[in-house]
């Protein structure tokens, strides 16, 4: 009996040990699976919507985010044919692109419920929110204003199974006083309801470490947006690897930062071939930081 005894506490000592050894990256099956926002394709998709689906998926994305919903219907398809168009080519959309505006000026409900309805239709988790309203002229008060929109359009997404999301740029990182507008928006939403979709380009962009925004805020980031800056021109993206941002310390803390879902995307400097350029980078991301 006592042999045994020693025999497990030795066992459970080596297992111990080995999980201090597992690197920081470590994260779950879910988040390696490289999503693209499909803005990226934003001249090509609305010409051919079957035929760049397919491309996406044969580009080795496993994952998409959608963006332009309107009047009903993703790029002329229903929520149910844009599923099934997903489901045919092996992908999933976790999130989507959203306005929360007519909400924020009205109060009224009806266009945000309908689009967080199409979100869940095409078997959304996140419902997100691309850019809000904020009135700057009110400083930090207009940015608490928006963080208490926030929490209201989470719950009517909590109560069609949806979590909310938000999708930074760089103004809300501007210096108000001894703050930002994104630390307010951080600190004044219900952290069991808010989530936020992290643009890892314009937090670069902006002059602020996404690393310090994980050790500040740890599992506030589900989601991030993986886009490159131009070695030459920062105003400008490029495939990831080719620009100059250190991916792999950032990578390194998706744990850290509660990371589940991200999505490749090429928002400015629309290049010669997108179809291709995706496809770079989604090849470098599973080489290098997955």
């Amino acid at each position: 009996m006592m042999n045994s005894r020693r025999t497990f506490l030795k066992q459970a000592g080596l297992a111990a040990g080995a999980a201090l050894l597992i690197p920081s990256f470590a994260f779950d099956k879910a988040s390696k699976n490289v999503g693209l926002q499909l803005y990226s394709l934003r001249n090509e998709l609305p010409k051919d919507v079957k035929g760049i689906i397919e491309k996406v998926a044969q580009a080795g994305y496993k994952e998409v985010e959608t963006y332009g919903f309107s009047n009903g219907k993703f790029w002329g398809l229903t929520p149910k044919e844009f599923k099934a168009l997903l489901n045919a080519n092996g992908l999933k959309a976790p999130s989507g692109h959203y306005h929360m505006d007519d909400f924020v000026k009205t109060g009224k409900t009806d266009r945000l419920k309908a689009d967080i309805e199409s979100s869940a239709a095409i078997g959304g988790k996140y419902f997100t929110i691309a850019g809000a309203h904020v009135d700057m002229s009110k400083g930090v008060d207009g940015f608490k204003k928006t963080a208490d929109d926030f929490n209201k359009v989470a719950e009517i997404a909590k109560a069609s199974g949806l979590k909310f999301a938000y999708h930074n740029h760089d103004f809300e990182f501007k210096k108000l006083g001894d703050t930002t507008g994104y630390d307010v928006y951080l600190s004044e939403t219900d952290k069991n309801l808010v989530n936020f979709e992290l643009d890892l380009y314009w937090v670069v962009r902006s002059g602020n470490d996404p690393l310090a925004l994980f050790k500040k805020y740890p599992g506030r980031f589900p989601m991030w947006h993986v886009k490159d800056m131009d070695k030459a021109k920062p105003e400008w993206n490029t495939e990831v690897g080719k620009g100059s941002i250190d991916f792999k310390s950032i990578f390194a803390q998706a744990k850290l930062s509660g990371m589940q879902h991200f999505f490749v995307e090429h928002e400015t400097n629309y290049q010669p071939d997108p179809v291709g350029s995706i496809k770079t980078s989604c090849g470098y991301i599973k080489a290098n930081l997955i």
